[in-house]
């Protein structure tokens, strides 16, 4: 099977205005591939994680498979809005989840999805989010049913605090100082391959390097990623309210997560009515090309279950 890679994106494009906020008005950059007609799919990326991270490749895969897919950088990350304005959260609060001088929460982050979506007029999409981007795919379908078809969440938990934590040479590694100059960015995404790497599916480096380069090109915000983790942090617990979605969920997670234990994943599906878990063995906190087809055929499933 030949692997996805690492490509040029389509022309991205800038949904101005998209959401207000205390500090400013919210842009966020966004590209848009399919037919318009078919039915949409919005992919959400993770914790400081710009939207290249969904792949190039699997983008063309769902296309294929019949979907109009829209991928965005969430506020404070890559090209969409930097909320410089915001300052930055101290240490404390931010990594213990106490709200003082929160910036915003993931209910402000869905909605910044949902305002995408009523700039692109679509009424209802097929929402599908990894790590952080599954929190706000999580509260977009709480906090906005109407407007959504199905759900994915990947590698991403309910917002229990027993979940919260990562293992402890995770958490170290987020906690080390910022890489503030390129090679040291690039040699920091090395580092974490063994720390959050598939064991299973070993990360290959070209790639690594290929897709941090990429990043580096569109933007690095720490001061935005620690709003982000801080968002995160005060989220609330969302097992009742994901109880009461009636709609069609599908949960995967990796059995060597390390970042967001697998417990967090099960306890996803467990508090959504008929959610389909799948757990990958050996599959750490990222997303490896080998497991991308796999990917694509159970949202393709779980979105089919609407019809």
């Amino acid at each position: 099977m030949k692997l996805m890679t690492v490509t040029d994106s389509p022309l991205e494009q800038l949904a101005e205005a998209v959401t207000e906020t205390r500090y400013g008005p919210v842009d966020i950059t966004y590209d848009d591939r399919g037919n318009p007609d078919d039915p949409a799919l919005l992919l959400i990326a993770g914790l400081g994680t710009q939207m290249i991270y969904w792949d190039e490749g699997f983008c063309e895969t769902m296309v294929r498979r019949g979907f109009r897919v829209i991928r965005m950088d969430n506020r404070d990350c890559g090209r969409s809005t930097v909320l410089y304005e915001a300052d930055v959260p101290h240490i404390v609060p931010m990594m213990l989840g106490v709200p003082s001088r929160v910036r915003y929460r993931l209910s402000d982050m869905a909605r910044d999805s949902v305002n995408l979506l009523d700039h692109l007029e679509i009424d209802r999409a097929h929402v599908a989010g990894f790590s952080m981007g599954g929190m706000i795919a999580q509260t977009v379908a709480v906090e906005h049913p109407d407007r959504v078809l199905s759900l994915c969440s990947i590698m991403s938990r309910t917002g229990a605090f027993k979940d919260a934590l990562p293992a402890p040479k995770q958490l170290a590694a987020m906690m080390r100082p910022v890489a503030n100059d390129y090679d040291a960015y690039i040699e920091r995404n090395l580092e974490m391959i063994p720390l959050l790497g598939s064991p299973a599916y070993p990360a290959n480096p070209d790639r690594i390097i290929a897709l941090a380069d990429r990043a580096w090109e569109r933007g690095i915000h720490r001061q935005g990623t620690a709003r982000q983790l801080h968002a995160i942090n005060v989220q609330p617990n969302r097992e009742k309210a994901l109880r009461r979605l009636r709609i069609p969920a599908v949960v995967l997670h990796g059995s060597a997560d390390k970042l967001v234990p697998p417990r967090g994943g099960r306890a996803t599906a467990d508090a959504i009515p008929g959610a389909r878990f799948r757990m990958f063995e050996g599959m750490g906190h990222d997303l490896p090309l080998e497991l991308w087809p796999v990917f694509a055929a159970e949202i393709d499933a779980n979105a089919n279950r609407t019809v």
